[in-house]
């Protein structure tokens, strides 16, 4: 249930596993820029490295496929990180892919629907069919392609059902409905805006395909020392350019103040700003809250079911962690269904492996969200001397490289937020500091 890029990956997972794996996905997603499902379609998306690493292992040669259709592969020193102002050491592993999220969705669609026993049905999802303790099944309502305002109620048979509906998933209602109980949502308000505008790409910057900006420590992480922002070279000759801001220093759609936001961020985006001619209006969406539903935490589910992607875990976007989390999700899926465990069961087993990675993005956002002074809580427990213990660690990642690679792995998803506890690294933190 949902045709976008968890629903995808899922699919292909799935595809490994089943006779046959059917798409329901109410939108068109061919048409460029469109999707209900996914309004921020159009915003700048990051790759993280794990979920580069992910995307090649299921589709193998995609990198290639996006090169040749424009993306450009961004590696060591092509890929820069900015903290509070200052380039941080380059990484040689570093590899992030420049490319719109809809190139990269098309391809994986492509890929996809080209599996023999994959296939795309239009249709809204509008309920589960249930067999005693599992589910057996989906209501859907098919679109009719010859007249778009006529639609068929329907039903399909399934084995195993993925709800891949994205943040404002029903899942929890129809659970209710039939007497179950809707997974825990917690929530955490953050209050972002952020835009995007694209620029026409010429002979500036030509090592450049991924900068991105971020406040930190210096700056008690607020946008004084300069903007947070982003951008990253991708097809058709063309700057994506991302600016964010919370509360009242949201970014409009103005292009004039756009481009006075990037003279104020780092020295790519201020050369992208005066050198460079924008190509077509400011787009700007709207985040309020983090939010997870931890399955996890109830005492029964049915049989022949799971989620995957925002419909378990929607994470603040500035750290770009939404499509590698969902890449990792359906690695998780992968690892569970080749235990064997029978699909009437409870996916217990399923929800445990993507609970780790949830927990962990969470863990990361959720941290760095709650140095801003408006984010309220839900505090963990010892916060204040994971924040104190963070801080110190990315001041020293802007000095050493050795601590960089550490520090930025976990951003990448590469590695658990765990990593940085380490005695040995937190020793080379504690002389980087003493010597500073």
């Amino acid at each position: 249930m949902g045709g976008s890029f968890a629903g995808l990956l899922a699919a292909r997972v799935l595809s490994d596993h089943a006779d046959e794996v059917v798409v329901v996905e109410q939108d068109d997603l061919a048409l460029e820029g469109n999707g209900s499902g996914a309004p921020h379609r159009q915003q700048l998306h990051a790759l993280l490295s794990m979920g580069h690493a992910q995307l090649e292992r299921w589709f193998p040669g995609i990198t290639e496929e996006l090169i040749g259709a424009g993306a450009r592969l961004g590696t060591g020193f092509q890929v820069q990180f900015y903290l509070d102002g200052v380039l941080k050491p380059p990484l040689a592993h570093s590899r992030m892919m420049g490319a719109t999220r809809t190139l990269l969705e098309s391809h994986v669609r492509g890929r996809v629907l080209a599996l023999p026993n994959v296939v795309l049905c239009r249709g809204r999802a509008g309920g589960l069919a249930f067999e005693g303790s599992r589910v057996c099944g989906v209501r859907f309502t098919s679109e009719d392609s010859l007249s778009p305002t006529t639609a068929v109620s329907d039903g399909m048979d399934a084995d195993l059902v993925v709800d891949a509906m994205g943040r404002s998933s029903r899942l929890g209602a129809w659970l209710e409905e039939r007497g179950w109980s809707a997974p825990p949502l917690e929530r955490m308000r953050v209050d972002l805006g952020y835009a995007t505008a694209a620029f026409h790409r010429g002979d500036e910057l030509p090592d450049t395909v991924i900068a991105h900006s971020a406040p930190g420590p210096a700056s008690g992480y607020q946008p004084t020392v300069c903007e947070p922002g982003a951008l990253a070279s991708v097809e058709g000759n063309r700057w994506t350019v991302v600016l964010a801001g919370y509360t009242d220093h949201r970014p409009g759609r103005d292009q004039d103040e756009f481009r006075a936001r990037m003279r104020r961020c780092v020295a790519p985006l201020r050369e992208v700003a005066e050198r460079c001619s924008m190509d077509g209006d400011v787009r700007t969406f709207h985040f309020r809250d983090s939010q997870r539903r931890n399955f996890a935490l109830l005492d029964r589910f049915p049989g022949g079911l799971v989620a995957v992607g925002d419909s378990v875990a929607s994470v603040n976007p500035i750290y770009g962690q939404g499509l590698t989390l969902a890449a990792l999700q359906a690695s998780a899926l992968s690892a569970y269904l080749r235990t064997g465990a029978p699909l009437r069961d409870v996916a217990w087993g399923y929800f445990r492996r993507a609970g780790v990675v949830v927990n962990a993005a969470w863990q990361v956002s959720a941290t760095a969200d709650l140095a801003q002074p408006h984010v309220t809580g839900p505090y963990p427990r010892g916060y204040r001397l994971i924040r104190w213990a963070g801080d110190k660690i990315a001041e020293a990642s802007v000095i050493d490289p050795l601590v960089n690679s550490a520090f930025m792995d976990v951003v990448h998803m590469q590695r658990h937020p765990r990593a940085l506890t380490r005695p040995s690294l937190l020793l080379e933190v504690a002389r980087v500091m003493l010597g500073r």
